[in-house]
Protein backbone atom coordinates (compact mmCIF):
# COMPACT_ATOMS: atom_id res chain seq x y z
CA UNK A 1 0.00 0.00 0.00
CA UNK A 2 1.31 3.58 -1.13
CA UNK A 3 0.58 6.55 0.54
CA UNK A 4 -1.69 8.06 -1.76
CA UNK A 5 -3.62 4.72 -1.16
CA UNK A 6 -3.21 5.03 2.72
CA UNK A 7 -4.39 8.30 2.47
CA UNK A 8 -7.68 7.48 0.53
CA UNK A 9 -8.48 4.98 3.00
CA UNK A 10 -8.01 7.40 5.95
CA UNK A 11 -10.25 9.66 4.23
CA UNK A 12 -12.95 6.84 3.30
CA UNK A 13 -13.21 6.29 7.26
CA UNK A 14 -13.59 10.04 7.95
CA UNK A 15 -10.27 11.44 8.74
CA UNK A 16 -9.56 15.38 7.70
CA UNK A 17 -6.68 14.84 5.81
CA UNK A 18 -6.99 18.65 4.25
CA UNK A 19 -8.10 20.31 0.95
CA UNK A 20 -5.72 18.51 -0.94
CA UNK A 21 -6.59 14.84 0.34
CA UNK A 22 -4.55 11.92 -1.13
CA UNK A 23 -2.52 14.51 -3.67
CA UNK A 24 -0.96 15.43 -0.08
CA UNK A 25 -1.83 19.34 -1.67
CA UNK A 26 -4.00 19.71 1.87
CA UNK A 27 -1.15 18.44 3.77
CA UNK A 28 2.73 19.43 4.41
CA UNK A 29 4.13 16.58 2.26
CA UNK A 30 3.63 13.09 0.84
CA UNK A 31 3.07 11.72 4.35
CA UNK A 32 2.36 14.92 6.31
CA UNK A 33 1.44 16.21 9.84
CA UNK A 34 -2.13 15.68 8.93
CA UNK A 35 -1.45 12.32 7.52
CA UNK A 36 0.73 10.85 10.44
CA UNK A 37 -2.29 12.61 13.08
CA UNK A 38 -4.77 10.75 11.20
CA UNK A 39 -2.67 7.63 11.01
CA UNK A 40 -2.26 7.77 14.64
CA UNK A 41 -5.89 8.26 15.26
CA UNK A 42 -6.56 5.10 13.20
CA UNK A 43 -3.87 3.13 14.83
CA UNK A 44 -5.10 3.75 18.40
CA UNK A 45 -8.87 2.80 17.29
CA UNK A 46 -6.93 -0.40 16.33
CA UNK A 47 -5.00 -1.44 19.34
CA UNK A 48 -1.57 -0.53 17.42
CA UNK A 49 1.50 1.99 18.38
CA UNK A 50 0.23 5.24 17.40
CA UNK A 51 3.46 6.25 15.77
CA UNK A 52 1.63 7.55 12.80
CA UNK A 53 3.81 5.86 10.35
CA UNK A 54 2.67 3.29 7.56
CA UNK A 55 3.99 -0.20 9.07
CA UNK A 56 3.20 -3.76 7.53
CA UNK A 57 0.43 -3.89 10.82
CA UNK A 58 -0.67 -0.46 9.87
CA UNK A 59 -1.05 -1.49 6.14
CA UNK A 60 -2.90 -4.79 7.16
CA UNK A 61 -5.19 -2.95 9.68
CA UNK A 62 -6.28 -0.50 6.75
CA UNK A 63 -6.69 -3.12 4.18
CA UNK A 64 -8.91 -5.13 6.51
CA UNK A 65 -10.78 -2.16 7.87
CA UNK A 66 -11.61 -1.11 3.81
CA UNK A 67 -12.78 -4.89 3.32
CA UNK A 68 -15.40 -4.75 6.38
CA UNK A 69 -16.50 -1.55 5.43
CA UNK A 70 -16.96 -2.18 1.69
CA UNK A 71 -20.80 -1.76 1.10
CA UNK A 72 -22.87 -3.85 -1.26
CA UNK A 73 -24.25 -0.36 -2.33
CA UNK A 74 -22.57 3.02 -2.03
CA UNK A 75 -23.16 4.56 1.30
CA UNK A 76 -24.11 8.29 2.14
CA UNK A 77 -21.52 10.76 1.17
CA UNK A 78 -20.50 12.72 4.50
CA UNK A 79 -18.94 16.36 3.97
CA UNK A 80 -17.12 17.61 7.16
CA UNK A 81 -17.64 20.61 8.72
CA UNK A 82 -14.98 23.21 8.41
CA UNK A 83 -13.57 23.33 12.10
CA UNK A 84 -12.83 25.54 13.67
CA UNK A 85 -8.74 26.39 15.56
CA UNK A 86 -8.67 23.10 17.95
CA UNK A 87 -9.92 24.02 21.92
CA UNK A 88 -6.72 24.36 24.26
CA UNK A 89 -9.28 22.56 27.41
CA UNK A 90 -8.33 19.13 27.83
CA UNK A 91 -10.74 16.81 25.73
CA UNK A 92 -11.19 13.16 26.54
CA UNK A 93 -14.50 11.95 25.75
CA UNK A 94 -17.01 12.25 23.65
CA UNK A 95 -20.84 11.85 24.91
CA UNK A 96 -23.44 10.63 22.05
CA UNK A 97 -27.20 12.19 22.50
CA UNK A 98 -30.43 12.45 21.01
CA UNK A 99 -32.95 15.76 20.72
CA UNK A 100 -35.62 13.46 21.61
CA UNK A 101 -37.98 14.38 18.52
CA UNK A 102 -40.06 12.22 16.63
CA UNK A 103 -38.62 9.77 13.71
CA UNK A 104 -38.33 11.93 10.60
CA UNK A 105 -39.43 15.47 12.08
CA UNK A 106 -36.58 18.44 10.90
CA UNK A 107 -34.97 20.44 13.48
CA UNK A 108 -32.66 22.87 13.13
CA UNK A 109 -29.40 23.98 15.57
CA UNK A 110 -31.54 28.04 15.57
CA UNK A 111 -34.31 25.77 17.17
CA UNK A 112 -32.35 23.56 19.49
CA UNK A 113 -30.19 27.08 21.13
CA UNK A 114 -33.72 28.17 21.37
CA UNK A 115 -34.65 25.43 23.48
CA UNK A 116 -31.37 25.80 25.98
CA UNK A 117 -31.80 29.80 25.95
CA UNK A 118 -35.35 29.54 27.19
CA UNK A 119 -34.27 26.77 30.16
CA UNK A 120 -31.60 29.58 31.39
CA UNK A 121 -28.43 28.56 29.43
CA UNK A 122 -26.09 30.42 27.66
CA UNK A 123 -26.43 28.92 24.67
CA UNK A 124 -26.82 25.47 22.51
CA UNK A 125 -25.67 22.70 25.02
CA UNK A 126 -23.63 20.75 22.00
CA UNK A 127 -20.94 21.01 20.69
CA UNK A 128 -22.19 19.09 17.48
CA UNK A 129 -25.69 18.83 15.70
CA UNK A 130 -26.28 16.20 13.07
CA UNK A 131 -29.33 16.23 11.51
CA UNK A 132 -31.88 14.17 9.25
CA UNK A 133 -29.73 14.44 5.86
CA UNK A 134 -26.48 13.85 7.80
CA UNK A 135 -25.82 17.74 7.76
CA UNK A 136 -23.22 18.02 10.48
CA UNK A 137 -23.99 21.70 12.06
CA UNK A 138 -21.60 23.63 14.33
CA UNK A 139 -23.23 24.11 18.40
CA UNK A 140 -21.54 25.58 20.93
CA UNK A 141 -17.71 26.50 20.29
CA UNK A 142 -15.64 23.79 21.30
CA UNK A 143 -13.45 26.04 23.30
CA UNK A 144 -16.20 26.10 25.67
CA UNK A 145 -17.52 23.69 28.10
CA UNK A 146 -20.78 22.46 26.85
CA UNK A 147 -24.24 21.54 28.95
CA UNK A 148 -25.38 18.27 28.00
CA UNK A 149 -24.70 15.79 30.67
CA UNK A 150 -24.76 17.22 34.79
CA UNK A 151 -21.05 16.21 36.42
CA UNK A 152 -19.35 15.46 33.04
CA UNK A 153 -19.39 18.55 31.16
CA UNK A 154 -16.00 19.08 31.58
CA UNK A 155 -13.25 17.37 29.38
CA UNK A 156 -15.78 15.94 26.96
CA UNK A 157 -17.51 16.96 23.66
CA UNK A 158 -21.18 16.70 23.03
CA UNK A 159 -22.32 15.41 20.09
CA UNK A 160 -26.06 15.25 19.29
CA UNK A 161 -28.10 13.64 15.83
CA UNK A 162 -31.98 14.70 15.70
CA UNK A 163 -34.65 12.19 16.34
CA UNK A 164 -34.24 9.23 19.30
CA UNK A 165 -38.40 8.96 19.43
CA UNK A 166 -40.66 6.76 17.36
CA UNK A 167 -43.64 8.79 15.44
CA UNK A 168 -46.02 8.82 18.54
CA UNK A 169 -43.31 11.40 20.55
CA UNK A 170 -42.80 9.22 23.37
CA UNK A 171 -41.35 5.79 22.66
CA UNK A 172 -37.46 5.90 22.57
CA UNK A 173 -36.45 4.59 19.01
CA UNK A 174 -32.73 4.78 17.52
CA UNK A 175 -34.12 6.73 14.18
CA UNK A 176 -31.00 7.63 12.90
CA UNK A 177 -30.62 7.78 9.00
CA UNK A 178 -28.03 6.00 7.02
CA UNK A 179 -26.81 9.67 6.56
CA UNK A 180 -26.77 10.65 10.04
CA UNK A 181 -25.06 6.67 10.95
CA UNK A 182 -21.95 8.09 8.87
CA UNK A 183 -21.68 11.41 9.55
CA UNK A 184 -21.67 10.57 13.31
CA UNK A 185 -18.64 8.50 12.67
CA UNK A 186 -17.27 10.41 10.64
CA UNK A 187 -17.44 13.76 12.66
CA UNK A 188 -16.47 11.41 15.81
CA UNK A 189 -13.28 10.03 13.94
CA UNK A 190 -12.33 13.57 13.48
CA UNK A 191 -12.62 14.79 17.20
CA UNK A 192 -10.96 11.72 17.73
CA UNK A 193 -7.63 12.80 15.26
CA UNK A 194 -7.97 16.45 16.63
CA UNK A 195 -8.29 15.72 20.18
CA UNK A 196 -5.38 12.81 21.52
CA UNK A 197 -6.89 12.50 24.62
CA UNK A 198 -10.37 11.35 23.68
CA UNK A 199 -10.03 7.17 25.31
CA UNK A 200 -13.76 7.02 24.96
CA UNK A 201 -16.97 7.97 23.20
CA UNK A 202 -20.02 7.17 25.05
CA UNK A 203 -23.74 7.60 25.28
CA UNK A 204 -26.22 9.66 27.82
CA UNK A 205 -27.56 7.05 29.14
CA UNK A 206 -23.88 5.62 30.48
CA UNK A 207 -24.24 8.63 32.82
CA UNK A 208 -27.65 9.42 33.55
CA UNK A 209 -31.01 7.41 33.90
CA UNK A 210 -32.09 8.36 30.79
CA UNK A 211 -33.21 6.68 27.07
CA UNK A 212 -30.73 8.98 25.66
CA UNK A 213 -29.61 8.49 22.44
CA UNK A 214 -31.76 5.93 22.57
CA UNK A 215 -29.25 2.57 21.66
CA UNK A 216 -26.44 1.79 23.27
CA UNK A 217 -23.20 2.80 21.91
CA UNK A 218 -21.14 0.45 23.38
CA UNK A 219 -22.23 -2.22 20.92
CA UNK A 220 -22.49 0.56 18.08
CA UNK A 221 -19.31 1.41 15.75
CA UNK A 222 -19.19 4.40 17.69
CA UNK A 223 -17.85 2.63 20.94
CA UNK A 224 -15.51 0.92 18.84
CA UNK A 225 -13.78 3.97 17.62
CA UNK A 226 -10.81 4.12 20.53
Amino acid sequence: MKHAEAQRALIAHGYDLGKGGPSGKGDDGRWGNLSRTACAAFQRGRGLAATGMLDAETIKAMQSAMAERRPAAPGPVVKLPGFPKPATRRIEEIIVHCTATPEGRAVSVHTIRGWHIGQGWKDIGYHWVVLLDGTIAPGRPESQVGSHVAGRNSGTMGVVYVGGVAADGKTPKDTRTPAQKAALLALCRSLIQRYPAIRRVTGHNQHAAKACPSFDVRKDELGRLV
